[in-house]
């Protein structure tokens, strides 16, 4: 796991206090005097900008407000922010030139997303984790949780329903193709 970075913007006596305190926090602490690192620091994983006013186009910054605030509640929040950016991290897939947010259960080609089922979320990472074809019946087995070889259009139907959706969105007719002995998500 990467180091934890705070970087504390224009504010001198909370940047000595928290850097007294380092080993403490288990985080890396950087005073910044200016946000000429703005355009850099947009998304940077693991790292965090305490600021007293809110700086347009950062997302992973923590406004001090309700001052005076106690040290432990300072760090809880600190704590609360990198939890939500590990967890909004980790909830990004990355297949192919397609992004699934699993949060917001959306699939995403540059500016443009579908929303998705949970069903289709699933579908669509188990055929991309298996990397070889996937048959009907490992796919009623594994996605449905069907213990018996059963005589069911279930799997078709759910793949025929979101070729539609993606094909109908973002003009893309075989993100998920049909092989001899099952199914690619093709990337």
């Amino acid at each position: 796991m990467s180091e934890k970075k705070l970087f504390i913007y224009q504010n001198i006596t909370l940047y000595n206090i928290l850097h007294e305190l380092e080993e403490t926090t288990k985080y890396k602490i950087y005073f910044v005097d200016n946000l000429s690192l703005k355009n850099n620091f947009k998304d940077i994983n693991n790292c965090l900008l305490l600021t007293n006013s809110q700086i347009e186009n950062i997302n992973n910054q923590f406004r001090l407000e309700n001052l005076p605030i106690s040290f432990n509640k300072l760090l809880e929040n600190i704590n609360i922010h990198f939890l939500k950016q590990n967890f909004k991290n980790q909830s990004k897939i990355n297949i192919g030139k397609f992004i699934i947010d699993i949060n917001s259960r959306r699939l995403i080609l540059k500016d443009d997303h579908i929303n998705l089922t949970e069903k289709e979320i699933n579908l669509i990472l188990f055929i991309f984790n298996n990397k070889s074809p996937c048959s009907i019946n490992k796919l009623q087995k594994n996605v449905w949780g069907f213990k018996n070889n059963l005589e069911t259009h279930t799997v078709e139907t759910h793949v025929h329903r979101l070729r539609k959706k993606i094909s109908k969105k973002f003009k893309i007719n075989n993100f998920i193709i049909s092989v001899n002995d099952g199914y690619l998500v093709d990337v």
